[in-house]
């Protein structure tokens, strides 16, 4: 397996000025970068023909990674070479309502023989990103593992693309299918948050979409913990996102605002929040976020005993880059110390994150977290 990566900005144009050194070798590359540069067809035509022989796979976002780098208004190329393993590429239409169904066929579409794993990256805004979770992992086979992100677009939350060959599309949810008994692939999620507030009860929702909380409004009661920041609403949600449990005693997963309904009091979350669940609102601890990035990374590399992995892709929420600011480098430092020098980072902010929590777990929707995927052939 062989990993190279570049980046282009409008004012420098690409790092590397001959981008392609893999060129027709290239199998897959990972295709990360701001709406407005990744909906220029001259610079994916570029790509395309830095790496012809390629499938091209990515998103817009809401901010790059590439090796320690955080960065905006960029696009991102991580070209990877298998010696092995097979890939394959599959999209489907999603809308809201339909998030589940769009899942089920992503999963029904893919060869399930000898599948070992699927990278996902869906639109960010037309999805209940749990329902479609809970698609794709009714439909696929044991043994199968699942990470991906929701694509992003800045702070804005206007519009999402995902790129998968030549084709640059909102509304659409699209995965790469890894092939091969040797791959190894590793993956984990941490947070990282402080929860505060009285625990309330969920009294009225519907699937992603949040009315009431101890039968008040959810919308005024956020607006009363934001205070002069919920005219920045949905934006200003990130920095207090929602911790939602199924009973007492059970763990936390974390839901942060895609978007406010003035007209119902609603408030329209990444994925499910449940009626008769637990919810409580929670808030940053800068130190606790980059240790859970570490915590994370580590939990990728469990099952790599013969050597480090050759790539690391990381999905990262925007709220956590958002707050942690001119620290956020250092989350990213902190997976590096623990993956080493060896191993390639790539990937981008996002609007809903996509992994289990550690590989045996189960696949869910989180947000707020680092989410990390490691791979290797062995």
């Amino acid at each position: 397996m062989k990993v190279e990566q570049n980046k282009w900005t409008e004012e420098k144009g690409w790092r590397s000025a001959n981008p392609g050194a893999l060129s027709e070798s290239a199998d897959l590359t990972l295709v990360f970068g701001a709406r407005s540069i990744l909906a220029e067809p001259a610079i994916i035509d570029q790509v395309r023909s830095a790496y012809p022989k390629a499938l091209h796979f990515g998103c817009s976002t809401a901010g790059e990674i590439l090796g320690t780098e955080v960065s905006e208004q960029s696009l991102t190329i991580t070209a990877v070479s298998f010696d092995q393993t097979e890939i394959a590429g599959v999209r489907v239409a999603v809308e809201r309502d339909d998030s589940f169904e769009a899942g089920a066929q992503l999963a029904r579409a893919v060869k399930h023989d000898g599948l070992r794993h699927l990278l996902v990256l869906s639109d960010g805004l037309r999805i209940n990103g749990s329902q479609l979770v809970k698609g794709i992992a009714r439909h696929l086979p044991p043994g199968a593992t699942i990470t991906g992100g929701l694509s992003g677009d800045g702070e804005l939350f206007e519009e999402t693309l995902v790129l998968l060959d030549g084709a640059v599309e909102s509304g659409i949810v699209a995965a790469v299918a890894f092939y091969g008994d040797d791959l190894k692939i590793g993956c984990s999620s941490f947070g990282g948050w402080n929860q505060f507030g009285p625990e309330r009860l969920i009294t009225k929702s519907h699937g992603n979409v949040l009315y009431e909380l101890d039968g008040k409004s959810a919308l005024n009661l956020y607006k009363t913990y934001l205070g002069e920041h919920a005219k920045d609403l949905p934006a200003s949600g990130l920095f207090f996102p929602l911790g939602i449990r199924s009973s007492k005693g059970s763990s936390s997963l974390v839901r942060t605002i895609l978007s406010v309904n003035e007209e119902d009091q609603s408030l329209i979350f990444a994925g499910d929040v449940p009626e008769g669940f637990y919810a409580r609102l929670m808030k940053a601890n800068l130190d606790r976020l980059i240790d859970g990035a570490a915590i994370a990374a580590r939990g990728s590399l469990e099952i790599f005993e013969s050597g480090p992995p050759d790539l690391a892709i990381l999905i990262n929420c925007i709220g956590r880059r958002l707050i942690l600011k001119q620290r956020a480098e250092e989350e990213i430092e902190g997976v590096r110390e623990a993956m080493g020098n060896h191993t390639c980072l790539a990937g981008f902010y996002s609007y809903g994150e996509i992994s289990p929590f550690l590989p045996e777990a189960r696949c869910e929707l989180y947000n707020e977290t680092m989410t990390i995927t490691t791979m290797a052939e062995r």
